[in-house]
């Protein structure tokens, strides 16, 4: 079923890439709804069809498209770099005709300030962990860079808008699991290659990435700050590897692992709809878009993961011709297959 897993040439990052967009169209109209409407609306096995010539995604996949561009665009991969990229790239899309997908309030409110020429450590909204932080990941666990820039990118790109530091953990182990699994890991590996990083990481607080953000109220020093971070992680990957110690119900993932608002909750829930169905990608995005939580972002990581695992021969011929932004999302895949 999987031709990918014996293709030579399985073009991991179109098929990450893609696999987030094909997730966030799947989940885009089943968002705000409960699953009884889903299945009332679909079936017992959620939404499996593109809907729409282009389908259409949300604001998950056009910021990733923004992160990407900025990575695309930078001459290093250095926080002096990438910032401003960055920085334009949100401030672009937050002032976009096509910025009209239901946006995040926190992202609305960051760049509003980012706009205003703010540092980012004072624009960023502190307090907020929200899936922001991560949906729009991805790009950078495609990059070809060592570890600790792999995790100040992505840190850096959560942080100008989510200064929480769940939401800088969670979106390091993001993309260090696209990582991982663009490299060949196996998607069964993954929770716990995930708990190993978060434990080993637990204290690091990369202040050459991160400047002063940890100076909030509460926080005793840069590792008290984002070990906060990654323990709301761990205990996030304990409630995944609890429920993957049971059979699969064919219930709501969210009632096991969240609903997918927060950052934490949307990686571990994404993880377990992409572990339930690793045989068969198009059923992880389905079970990722018929939950009662955030499901166009909760789809969209885990078409980001099976993607990213099994290339673009996981996804169905034909879908990369009718997603919104299949050219954008072409040309940059194109640079890390």
């Amino acid at each position: 079923m999987i031709g990918a897993v014996t293709d030579p040439s399985p073009r991991r990052a179109s098929g990450s890439l893609f696999g987030l967009a094909y997730g966030d169209a799947l989940g885009k109209p089943t968002e705000f709804l409960t699953v009884a409407e889903i299945v009332g609306r679909y079936g017992p096995a959620g939404p499996r069809e593109l809907a729409g010539d282009p389908a259409l995604v949300t604001d998950d996949t056009q910021m990733a498209l923004a992160v990407a561009w900025a990575l695309h665009d930078a001459p290093d991969h250095t926080p002096a770099a990438v910032e401003p990229l960055l920085r334009r790239r949100f401030v672009e899309w937050s002032v976009s005709p096509d910025n009209d997908r239901a946006p995040g309030v926190t992202c609305l409110r960051a760049c509003a300030e980012l706009a205003r020429g703010t540092r980012w450590q004072e624009a960023t909204v502190a307090g907020s962990k929200g899936c922001g932080a991560n949906m729009r990941v991805t790009p950078v666990g495609l990059l070809d860079v060592d570890l600790d820039t792999l995790a100040g990118l992505a840190q850096l790109q959560a942080g100008l808008t989510h200064g929480h530091p769940t939401g800088l953990a969670a979106s390091e182990l993001t993309a260090y699991a696209v990582r991982l699994l663009r490299d060949g890991a196996a998607l069964a590996d993954l929770p716990g290659l995930l708990t190993d990083r978060a434990r080993e990481q637990r204290t690091t607080y990369r202040g050459d990435w991160l400047g002063d953000l940890w100076q909030r109220p509460g926080a005793t020093s840069p590792e008290d700050f984002i070990a906060r971070g990654w323990d709301e992680c761990l205990d996030a990957l304990g409630r995944l590897d609890a429920a993957l110690a049971g059979p699969d119900d064919a219930g709501d993932p969210c009632r096991l692992t969240g609903e997918g608002w927060i950052a934490e909750e949307a990686l571990a829930t994404a993880l377990l709809c992409a572990l339930w169905h690793a045989d068969d990608p198009v059923g992880a995005l389905a079970r990722g878009a018929t939950t009662a939580g955030d499901s166009d972002s909760i789809a969209a990581l885990a078409g980001a993961f099976v993607g990213a695992a099994y290339g673009m021969s996981a996804w169905p011929d034909g879908w990369s011709d009718r997603i919104e932004y299949a050219d954008q999302l072409t040309a940059l895949a194109a640079r890390h297959d």
